[in-house]
Formats: C-alpha cells, sequence, structure tokens
C-alpha cells in the first residue's frame, strides 16, 4: 500500500525539512531533494505508523465496546 500526503501537507513538510537543514545543519536543501527525503520517510516510516495508527484505533474501539454493556445496560428487576 502506497501512503500519500495531500499536496498541501507535502508542501509543508518539504518546507520544515528545507529550514530544518538549513537551520540545525548549515546545510540548504533542495525543493528536490527534500522531496527524496519524503518520499524515502513514506516508504520507510510510513507503513509502520500507519500500521500502528489502526492498533491504537481499534485497542480504543475494543475499550468501548467492552464498556458497552455497561453503558446500556437495562436493569431488569
Amino acid at each position: 500500500m502506497e501512503i500519500k500526503l495531500d499536496p498541501a501537507r507535502r508542501a509543508r513538510t518539504a518546507s520544515s525539512l528545507r529550514a530544518l537543514f538549513s537551520g540545525e545543519f548549515d546545510e540548504p536543501l533542495s525543493e528536490f531533494r527534500a522531496e527524496a527525503v519524503i518520499d524515502l520517510m513514506l516508504r520507510t516510516l510510513g507503513p509502520d505508523i500507519y500500521n500502528q495508527a489502526v492498533q491504537d484505533v481499534r485497542s480504543h474501539l475494543q475499550g468501548k465496546l467492552d464498556d458497552l454493556e455497561g453503558e446500556v445496560f437495562a436493569d431488569a428487576s
């Protein structure tokens, strides 16, 4: 599964990377190189981050489902 960023988020990320390299490393980063770094991070980190997010949502929803009986249980007595 390919993970893509919408164009506005991708542009903000590239801008942040360029500022980081310029400010922290005194190394100018071209737009082309910033895009290459983004692509690498999406390929290498993207799937793990996505899978972790899915597991986090699953755990959260499971907790809500486990608590559902306590929330909607009607006492029959």
